[in-house]
């Protein structure tokens, strides 16, 4: 008899949806996939989460689980077959650092070419309508259009909480393609970003180069024509039957993706290392809390030759403290040999940070370390 499947709560132009479908697929696991429909909402995802955020997956044992790492964490130890997380350590802090970078500093180019582009009519028409998939799948088009205009008003405040304006939009717009343009030439060379098998870097990745970038029919058709190695990566990154390889041998990081990590390094390492920090004063501020907000105040940022202020949100903390914890196990050859890679790009500050307020997860929430359940 077939295992009892899964159940994903997701919607088509979700970001982080699209990293849990695209793992799901990989790791050959059984899935049903149901629309998140404010019925849903209503039914299922906020009973058992307590938040309104998808996707969210619920095992044949009925243990539900909403964010997109912790899920890829609690199936990797249920099904090790096709594991995600490298055995190797230098490649297991790259293959973080990166699902890192995905998860929280490529939401900009994604959030930015979806909500910027009204005046794209085919790319707004789609989008929205998409977005009206929460009043219903079976609603006429014109209807979910409409419905979908609705329902994308909270996200009016959103590009200004990132560092999106008028301002950043060209650096940002430069960032982007340039990022586009080291992947296309590492994808001509490497299936995945650390070899011939995806890691929770490519994961991380297919988020927003596929639900927003490769999907929205703006970014896709930039996409497609200045780098169509990272298109094919995507369609990859979404076939149910990929061809498993493995990673390069010798814990071996490809010289094509030292350009990508000297990026994440100059662009988001700022922003993690200001994090931390605002953070710390917010904890110090509030000793009694028992949960963190979504935003903990606001800093500069600079992108290129741009300085904006932006939110600062407290959950990459939170990713960052795996990857500072994986760093602090290495001794010997391995950490002489990621202390090398780091500095050689930039990345000894952020490496070398101490984070002395720490949070955890925990009932799909970010709390600080140490409160009890």
């Amino acid at each position: 008899m077939a295992a009892a499947p899964h159940t994903l709560y997701a919607l088509p132009h979700s970001l982080y949806s699209g990293k849990v479908r695209s793992y799901l697929r990989y790791k050959g696991i059984a899935f049903e996939e149901r629309v998140s429909t404010l019925r849903e909402f209503q039914r299922f995802i906020i009973p058992r989460t307590g938040i309104k955020f998808i996707p969210v997956v619920q095992t044949p044992d009925d243990v539900v689980v909403q964010d997109s790492t912790e899920t890829m964490d609690l199936l990797d130890a249920r099904e090790p077959a096709r594991c995600v997380l490298p055995a190797t350590p230098v490649q297991r802090l790259v293959a973080r650092l990166l699902e890192l970078y995905g998860d929280e500093w490529l939401l900009l180019p994604a959030m930015h070419y979806r909500w910027s582009f009204w005046h794209e009519r085919e790319h707004i028409d789609d989008v929205l309508e998409h977005f009206g998939l929460l009043l219903s799948p079976h609603a006429p088009r014109w209807l979910r259009r409409r419905a979908g205009r609705q329902f994308c008003k909270p996200f009016d405040g959103a590009l200004p909480m990132l560092g999106i304006t008028p301002r950043t939009i060209p650096a940002l717009e430069a960032s982007y393609e340039a990022l586009l343009d080291e992947l296309n030439a590492h994808f001509t060379q490497h299936r995945y970003l650390l070899g011939a098998r995806a890691s929770v870097a490519d994961f991380g990745f297919i988020g927003p180069l596929y639900a927003h970038l490769g999907r929205d029919p703006y970014p896709k058709a930039l996409m497609q024509r200045r780098a169509p190695k990272v298109w094919a990566w995507v369609q990859r990154m979404n076939e149910t039957e990929p061809a498993i390889g493995d990673w390069l041998a010798d814990d071996a990081i490809p010289d094509t993706l030292l350009p990508v990590l000297r990026r994440l390094f100059t662009e988001q390492a700022p922003v993690l290392i200001d994090t931390v920090a605002e953070v710390e004063r917010w904890l110090i501020e509030h000793p009694d809390a028992q949960r963190l907000p979504r935003v903990v105040g606001r800093h500069r940022y600079r992108l290129g030759d741009v300085e904006e202020e932006r939110s600062v949100f407290p959950y990459p903390q939170w990713m960052l403290q795996r990857v500072l914890d994986d760093y602090r196990t290495l001794d010997g050859a391995d950490r002489t040999r990621a202390d090398a890679l780091f500095a050689a790009l930039g990345g000894t500050a952020l490496m070398q940070l101490d984070i002395r307020r720490r949070v955890a997860r925990r009932q799909h929430r970010l709390v600080p370390e140490g409160v009890a359940p």
